[in-house]
């Protein structure tokens, strides 16, 4: 256990209860965090004089205000809608900073955000996770028909452009993310996800990481970081200090992280170095606990000050915004009110208050409180106010806020952008498996099996229809879930008999704050004995390490997430009608290590 916090020189030394000693490296060349205006966007002729006549208009509260950042769907919602108008009082009355967008069409997204940026007194800064994984703006459903309404290109995983082991591809994706994230009023990506996938358990990264070589890592995070530059769009390096080595999500529960300060630094802190190197605007904070590097078991690195201030800005040199991750997840909540975590996050050398409870005001009080009181000095306030309005000077909002509805249609989801998200998810095709010579399949009768949680709509639908296409004989005879009887598995494997080639899609991806990332034991069992005969294929939709369910299986290809251009990649790959070159980012012992693939 650490005995003092980092101690920062040129050399910043650790001391341990053991009495040994870790020399950590001062960063080496820090990059001075970007000034420049980001491109597409005309210059303020004066911003010094803008920050401080703004800063100076404001009241305390309106200050604290400006630090806070709430959660909103991009949905429709009329204006006497009563979560609506709680909203539009925050942003009106209580002049709120910032708001970060959740799922939602690009149109609604573009025309709410017009709306309330008409109505802040200070531009709001517009966040979202747009992390290639998650897709935010996605095509929506209606149920009753399974009718997909247009959306956002949904590009593949961080791990997926990662496996096609061509750095371009990062930067390409990043740029177009960022197009589409400014054409419809985003300034801010809560990307990229640098943290280093080394725990196959892990139920809240996953696929979110560009994978488990630190240096890999750190070399794809700042590519990320320069193509959302090139866009105009402010880049966020997270989960600091680093989130990979967890089998607990954060959304339910608050993770320990066992790591001492030189695996930190050998391992978890190399991509944050290049992430800020390469000009990350903003560093988002992990809610973990980290024993082994002076602290407990009970207290986020959140609300840590020799993390978030000591390690962060005066060891790795970051000049930019700190952000918490979302003050509602259990990882904070569970030991903390909102109001002792937001006070406790701005003590710790937070900026940005990102969803701090479904009351803003109530998390607006309680800071207002702890400055009244002494525990904030009011200049704390005031640097983080000044940082925050330099960055909406640097991203146009001095001078423009509203974004026009008609250009929203002219950058999103164009043909530019799918074909990269098509070829992207092409090259990132990995056969780790194909003792059976199953790939290409046969002309003959081709059984397709999938397999997915309830609340996959959609999944499937684009592989079902690219298979059919490419091999007439192809038909969907099964669709698993968790709730398959025993029973119904006995029956399927009836109609299998007589297949040329039988494929299960097994759509595995992260839930959001429920870690659901394998397969229901009795299903898993059903689908290694299928799997283990001949002509038969496993395609991991999703989550990369499910073949530990199926280790049986002859032929395993991981497609590393669930999206059309993916499941299409993954049809052509097996009907002979594409290349597979993919290599693994991660490694499962046992079954395949970093950089295997096998190219078809």
């Amino acid at each position: 256990m650490i005995t003092r916090p980092l101690l920062v020189a040129a050399l910043g030394i650790i001391a341990c209860a053991r009495g040994s000693t870790l020399v950590v490296p001062a960063p080496a060349a820090v990059a001075p965090q970007p000034t420049s205006v980001p491109a597409a966007v005309a210059p303020l002729a004066d911003t010094s004089a803008w920050v401080e006549q703004t800063l100076a208009a404001l009241t305390l509260r309106q200050r604290i205000a400006q630090m806070t950042m709430f959660w909103m769907l991009g949905d429709y919602t009329s204006v006497d809608d009563s979560t609506f108008r709680e909203v539009v009082r925050w942003v009106q009355d209580e002049g709120v900073g910032g708001l970060t967008m959740s799922l939602g069409t690009p149109i609604e997204v573009a025309a709410k955000v017009n709306y309330l940026q008409r109505r802040a007194r200070v531009p709001l800064l517009v966040s979202s996770d747009l992390e290639p994984a998650l897709m935010r703006l996605e095509p929506a459903i209606f149920p009753h028909y399974l009718l997909e309404t247009g959306g956002a290109t949904e590009f593949p995983t961080a791990m997926a452009i990662a496996a096609t082991g061509r750095d371009q591809d990062v930067f390409d994706v990043a740029q177009a993310i960022g197009r589409e994230a400014r054409a419809v009023g985003i300034h801010i990506n809560f990307a990229p996800t640098v943290d280093v996938n080394v725990n196959p358990n892990n139920p809240v990264i996953g696929t979110r990481s560009f994978g488990e070589d630190p240096q890999r890592v750190a070399r794809l995070s700042e590519l990320f970081v320069r193509g959302t530059h090139a866009a105009g769009v402010l880049a966020t390096a997270k989960h600091f200090p680093g989130h990979g080595d967890t089998d607990v999500d954060s959304h339910v529960g608050l993770p320990v992280v066992t790591a001492d300060p030189a695996r930190l630094n050998a391992v978890e802190l190399v991509p944050f170095r290049a992430a800020i190197n390469a000009g990350a605007d903003l560093v988002m904070s992990a809610h973990i606990a980290l024993p082994a590097f002076g602290g407990d078991s009970a207290t986020p690195a959140t609300l840590r000050r020799d993390v978030m201030q000591t390690l962060l800005r005066d060891s790795l040199g970051f000049r930019g915004i700190t952000i918490t991750d979302a003050l509602s997840m259990e990882g904070v909540g569970k030991g903390y009110t909102i109001e002792e975590s937001v006070v406790q996050a701005i003590r710790a050398g937070t900026d940005i208050l990102l969803r701090p409870g479904d009351d803003v005001s109530r998390a607006i009080t309680a800071v207002v409180g702890a400055v009244e009181r002494g525990d904030i000095p009011a200049a704390r306030i005031d640097s983080s106010v000044r940082r925050i309005l330099w960055t909406k000077a640097r991203v146009g909002l001095a001078t423009k806020r509203e974004v026009s509805l008609e250009d929203v249609r002219t950058v999103v989801a164009t043909a530019e952008h799918l074909k990269l998200a098509e070829e992207v998810a092409q090259r990132a095709l990995t056969m780790l498996r194909d003792s059976g010579a199953t790939v290409p399949l046969p002309s003959g009768r081709v059984a397709l099996i999938h397999y997915m949680p309830e609340t996959e709509l959609k999944a499937g639908r684009a592989f079902q229809r690219e298979m059919t296409r490419l091999r007439p004989g192809a038909r969907l005879v099964a669709k698993l879930s968790p709730a398959t009887a025993q029973s119904q598995l006995d029956s399927i494997a009836r109609t299998l008999q007589g297949a040329d080639a039988i494929v299960i899609g097994a759509f595995v991806r992260r839930v959001e704050g429920e870690g659901r990332t394998t397969v229901p034991p009795h299903v898993a069992a059903w689908i290694d004995s299928v799997a283990s005969g001949p002509q038969a294929a496993v395609i991991a939709f999703g989550n990369p390490y499910l073949i530990r369910q199926f280790p049986r299986t002859r032929t395993y290809i991981n497609a590393y997430g669930v999206g059309d251009a993916l499941e299409i990649a993954a049809a052509r790959a097996l009907a002979g009608a594409a290349s597979i070159s993919g290599v693994s980012p991660v490694s499962l012992p046992g079954f395949f290590k970093v950089g295997d693939g096998i190219r078809r």
